[in-house]
């Protein structure tokens, strides 16, 4: 049957109710421009989500040379034809009248238009220069995490065997390292053990900081039609704020901010006591349980109470409930790993998993979720610092394993020390040791803490910034040469979402003016830079996202990632596929550790291992001692109170976070009609309870300041605990007047100007969700605010101050077609 659902009002669509372990329904959504029918369509093109880490599988409508709307692909593993808000409507913003079409440079203070050659002419003569007069350890590279699985291998070749620096990571710092990290150090190795699929079996899923219903919007929705079906099941839900999520939750605990650690010990602590754990897994396949149970002795839930400012009792029922579980499915994301010891305590969650023998089996699942939509690709690629394909970068048999794939003498691949993460990048930066940084796909201007700091480093004139983007953003505004990129639906490549499934997203339509795909340009940097291997031969042999695909897959080979068993034409099927995927397993691997644990022996792990509070690097004699034969890690860890808590001055805890309608810095989704409506400027909330004792209400225009700087927003009051503000983080200036940035003085917009300059010692994630604030009235709201509802931050925001943002020519109104039952099934195969 046909609907027509407003997907902004509506962002989960409608219900399609199973029960457990049945197959999810299909569902296809469909959305076209206005006046553009199905049998208009020229064109269907293969491609998946860019705007979240779901990997969302779709069809984009070609007609006329431009894309005129999506369609879900029914038969897709992960999302089975739906498709979220920002799937549904952001290919709008490929179409923005202020796309980059030609490269800029600056002359005399001002970003001036130029053609490819003088552009980047002038990046190769600075870098020559550098690696001349300075080394390679004066060149940095800073990308994304929406680029492709090719584009980042490159560019790791490029940087790591090319210039020899140690300076290269991803925004992904911000948003997945300390998933990979976690998942490091209790499994020896990166790679979700679980996948979306165990949903459909589990009877208890928790989530520890992970708001799915914005995040994940259709794994929520899977999350819906369970709860909607027969034999549901039951949620926990750790989170400060009243999420779409924390409603349906059973249990919903509501911490303090940067107490993570200490609940996560005492759930622990209850599972331990009550003899809630699988005995024979824990001899067969880890060490350390004597250690963790040790640790946890202490950590009552009355102790973890004080700390945490839950109720014990819901302590007890939240331990009942993980601890009884048939199947149980654990997801993590930010409000763990942007917070106080997050590694520490994302590893908890592994360790609940590995004593109750949760793995390997339906919905037995772990998902330490990521949060850009390909950083799954950067880590594995080697372009968030670590060495490509989870290789060892302490263990000289795994660079020298590299070097061959690279026929590069090991030397050549920097490894005498820890990659540079990018915190520390921009300290470099800030020092005057790094003097160029590549800026690739990605916003520092706005995404990173401490924005005065921030802009300060990119304006220095000693440091010369190349930014390679879609927009002209506010890190763009600040670069000496600016290179104009295709994007999503104008190139092709591949991508891997949170589950391991890869998908090909081919291109649909060409870029607008001289833009260019990022494997073009990194490929062209390199011919210009002529990088040699070990033999004088180009480094870099492959000349198209097919070659450099099927480079990667030799980079892969033997290593967990494996994509042996893939190609370009093999992922043009109906569905994505999850690796390892290779000659024992050609049609992918659904879960990972079915047979014990396979990559933590001392001679194939990707790591040896931090200390979990110092974030100090153990040594392989140390792994080798500890963990001989390779099991899984149960580590332990003691709580500390976060480095900065409220005072007298600054009273509140103010978290940061994310709306169902809008991706990173909306540099697409801002430019995109139905969602820039939905949420258009900026938004303080804060209990009732609060607003009542500052005399504050609905609409007002308030102040929240830090020591580092303010913003300002207008006020939801909602039902978030007391003493805690949230602010999303999305919002910078580049659609206010004159790209407005605020003075020492004056509140800005960006939730970023109050961010703390801090990072978990083992992840270097940094912290944006433990600041200290305070929250002052500026004017009273006028009547003309539309509030959202008091529950959730979903809701759309509206008032003074909305953006103004030019609408794309043929948009299609909110309204989206559902297609379920038997015509939902039939095969999305595009023209090729």
């Amino acid at each position: 049957m046909d609907s027509h659902v407003d997907r902004i009002a509506e962002p989960w669509g409608t219900r399609t109710p199973y029960g457990r372990h049945e197959p999810w329904p299909a569902r296809v959504d469909t959305c076209l421009a206005d006046g553009v029918t199905p049998d208009d369509v020229e064109r269907w093109v293969q491609t998946a989500s860019i705007l979240h880490s779901d990997g969302d599988a779709m069809d984009v409508a070609v007609v006329g040379g431009r894309m005129a709307g999506v369609r879900g692909r029914a038969q897709d593993r992960v999302n089975h034809g739906r498709l979220g808000p920002k799937d549904l409507f952001a290919w709008q913003a490929n179409a923005a009248p202020d796309r980059l079409t030609r490269p800029l440079v600056r002359r005399e203070g001002r970003l001036v238009e130029c053609d490819w050659d003088t552009a980047m002419e002038r990046v190769v003569s600075r870098s020559r220069t550098l690696l001349s007069d300075r080394g390679p350890g004066s060149i940095g590279f800073y990308t994304s995490g929406q680029l492709f699985l090719e584009e980042y291998y490159t560019l790791a070749v490029l940087a790591r065997a090319g210039i020899g620096t140690n300076h290269l990571d991803g925004n992904t710092r911000l948003c997945t390292s300390t998933a990979a990290e976690a998942l490091k150090e209790s499994f020896g190795s990166d790679g979700q053990p679980g996948c979306y699929d165990d949903i459909d079996h589990a009877d208890v899923i928790a989530l520890f900081g992970h708001n799915i219903a914005e995040t994940q919007p259709v794994q929520w929705m899977r999350v819906l039609d369970r709860l909607a079906g027969g034999d549901p099941p039951r949620l926990v839900c750790v989170d400060p704020r009243p999420t779409q999520v924390a409603r349906r939750a059973a249990v919903h605990l509501a911490p303090r901010l940067g107490t993570n650690l200490a609940l996560l010990n005492a759930l622990l602590h209850e599972i331990i006591r009550t003899d809630r754990v699988d005995h024979d897994y824990i001899e067969a396949h880890t060490v350390g349980f004597d250690e963790l149970s040790a640790r946890v002795a202490t950590c009552t839930p009355a102790w973890a109470a004080e700390i945490c400012d839950v109720p014990a009792a819901r302590i007890g029922e939240a331990a009942e409930l993980l601890g009884a579980a048939d199947r149980l499915l654990s997801t993590v994301l930010q409000g763990v790993y942007q917070s106080h010891q997050a590694t520490a305590a994302a590893v908890q969650v592994n360790n609940l998993h590995l004593i109750r023998g949760m793995l390997g089996r339906p919905g037995a699942g772990l998902l330490q979720m990521n949060g850009q939509p390909t950083a799954q690709n950067t880590r594995e690629c080697g372009a968030n610092g670590d060495l490509p394909g989870f290789r060892n970068w302490q263990n000289d048999a795994h660079v020298a394993d590299l070097a061959r794939v690279w026929n590069v003498e090991p030397k050549t691949i920097p490894h005498y020390a820890p990659p540079t993460h990018a915190m520390q990048m921009f300290r470099y930066a800030e020092q005057g040791s790094i003097r160029m940084l590549w800026i690739s796909g990605t916003n520092p201007a706005v995404s990173l803490p401490e924005l005065s700091r921030i802009r300060s480093i990119l304006g220095q004139e000693r440091l010369f910034v190349v930014v390679q983007d879609l927009f002209l953003t506010e890190t763009a505004q600040l670069a000496d040469v600016v290179l104009p990129a295709a994007t999503w639906g104008e190139k092709t490549g591949t991508f891997t979402n949170a589950d391991r499934t890869v998908h090909l997203s081919d291109k649909a339509v060409e870029p607008p003016g001289e833009a260019r795909p990022d494997l073009d340009i990194f490929l062209d940097y390199a011919a210009r830079m002529d990088f040699r291997d070990k033999d004088g031969g180009p480094l870099i042999t492959w000349d198209g996202p097919e070659t450099a695909f099927e480079a990667w897959k030799r980079c892969s080979a033997g290593r967990p990632c494996d994509y042996t068993g893939l190609s370009h034409d093999k992922l043009r099927g109906e569905s994505g596929i999850q690796w390892p995927c290779d000659d024992r397993a050609p049609d992918g691997t659904e879960r990972l550790y079915t047979d014990g644990i396979a990559w933590a022996h001392p001679d194939t792990c990707e790591s040896y291992g931090k200390d979990l509070v110092t974030g100090a690097a153990q040594e392989p004699v140390e792994y080798r001692s500890l963990n001989p034969d390779g099991k899984a890690l149960l580590k332990a860890a003691a709580y500390l109170p976060p480095h900065e808590l409220p005072d007298e001055t600054y009273p509140f805890q103010l978290t940061t976070g994310r709306t169902v309608y809008h991706f990173h810095t909306r540099t697409k989704t801002g430019r995109t009609p139905q969602l820039n409506a939905a949420a258009p400027d900026v938004w303080v909330e804060a209990s009732a309870q609060d607003a009542t004792a500052l005399g504050l209400g609905e609409g007002d225009l308030v102040e929240v300041r830090t020591p580092r700087g303010a913003l300002s927003g207008r006020l939801r009051v909602t039902d978030i605990r007391a003493g805690l503000l949230f602010v999303p983080f999305h919002y910078g200036y580049w659609d206010t007047d004159a790209g407005y940035r605020p003075d020492g003085d004056t509140p800005g917009r960006a939730a970023n100007e109050t961010t703390i300059t801090d990072w978990d010692p083992v992840s270097k994630q940094p912290l944006f969700k433990t600041a200290a604030a305070a929250l002052h009235l500026l004017e009273r709201g006028d009547g003309t605010c539309s509030p959202a509802p008091t529950t959730t931050a979903s809701a759309p925001a509206s008032g003074p101050g909305a953006a103004t943002v030019p609408a794309t020519t043929g948009g299609p109104s909110a309204r989206v077609t559902h297609t379920t039952g038997p015509t939902a099934g039939t095969s999305g195969k595009e023209s090729r």
